[in-house]
């Protein structure tokens, strides 16, 4: 059994600066040790400015380098399915960025993939493992707020800036790379995390719409699904709205409690009562996540975000949107 896992980095980027590269550096018994980028300048250069000791310009170097153990495949997700099987046929554990692919069908190439070759699939949906969320999930469980009823998530964020002319678009909006816009991007969160928190969404259908983005990407939402549990749900998401908006609401039988995606703050009610808390991120956001992990390659724990588990997910959010990509593809 090995004592440290050695990792390398496919694609160090943006969301690699402080989110998880120096989380795979800090993680006990964990160790970063190469990382790729197709720019070998850029590569180099990240490599220099955190520490790292080996840098490629080419994935399947970096992926047959010895001295890596497992990879962290951090590229834009219409690139996750290749490199992961990729991984997979080298017989080395990946943690995929979020979403784990681009679709679902994506995503069961890659399981078929890790379940052949017999080595772990890890994806980074990192508020699983994040204090706030298992201190929210410790009280749904023990029953803080009855059984649980109904979920209602509204998320609303400002139009993104304008890409300047002459500028190449920015992958985000390309649906072949992303996914989709910005539901693909940020609500896959949120319902990954309702997935961990009160089990999986087993139906689940959705209206979606560009009301005002200059690409070819859904930018406003709604949505309704149900749980295995009975419970239901229903969303809205809106990427052109004028003020900023991020709540989830659980509403069980004897309270409820809310609480944003992407911030702090939670909010228990019942009996009239309320109850407020603040519980901080860590610095590098992916680091508790990212601990178990190499926790589980070591062999002294579990991961709570895995390929089956992000499949769901993916599943989920192709229902919601399977009218406006059929509508998108025959126009």
């Amino acid at each position: 059994m090995r004592s440290v896992v050695r990792w390398g980095i496919l694609g160090c980027g943006d969301v690699t600066e402080a989110k998880s590269g120096p989380a795979l550096q800090k993680a006990r018994g964990s160790q970063l040790v190469a990382v790729m980028r197709r720019n070998g300048d850029l590569a180099r250069d990240y490599a220099a400015r955190h520490g790292v000791s080996r840098w490629y310009d080419n994935a399947d170097a970096l992926i047959a380098d010895p001295q890596v153990d497992a990879v962290y495949v951090a590229t834009p997700p219409g690139s996750h399915a290749e490199l992961a099987i990729r991984c997979a046929r080298a017989g080395k554990p990946a943690y995929v960025e979020k979403p784990m692919a681009i679709s679902a069908e994506e995503c069961e190439w890659m399981l078929a993939a890790f379940r052949a070759s017999r080595v772990p699939l890890f994806v980074a949906y990192y508020r699983r493992a994040l204090p706030r969320y298992l201190e929210i999930k410790r009280g749904v469980r023990e029953g803080r707020i009855g059984d649980v009823r109904h979920v209602q998530v509204v998320l609303c964020k400002r139009p993104s800036a304008p890409v300047q002319p002459g500028s190449p678009t920015p992958w985000r909006w390309v649906p072949e790379l992303s996914g989709g816009g910005r539901f693909v991007d940020l609500a896959c969160h949120t319902l990954d995390l309702l997935d961990d928190l009160l089990g999986p969404i087993t139906r689940a259908q959705g209206i979606a719409a560009n009301l005002g983005t200059p690409w070819p990407v859904e930018d406003t939402v709604a949505a309704s699904f149900a749980f295995a549990s009975g419970a239901l749900g229903s969303g809205s998401w809106c990427f052109t709205a004028a003020e900023p908006s991020d709540q989830v609401t659980i509403v069980g039988t004897l309270g409820s409690v809310s609480f944003s995606t992407f911030g702090t703050d939670v909010a228990w009610s019942r009996n009239g009562a309320i109850d407020r808390v603040q519980i901080a991120n860590p610095e590098h956001i992916q680091q508790p996540l990212i601990q178990t992990v190499v926790d589980e390659l070591l062999g002294v724990g579990a991961c709570p975000s895995t390929g089956d588990s992000a499949a769901r997910t993916t599943r989920v959010i192709d229902a919601i949107l399977r009218d406006f990509r059929a509508a998108q593809s025959c126009g």
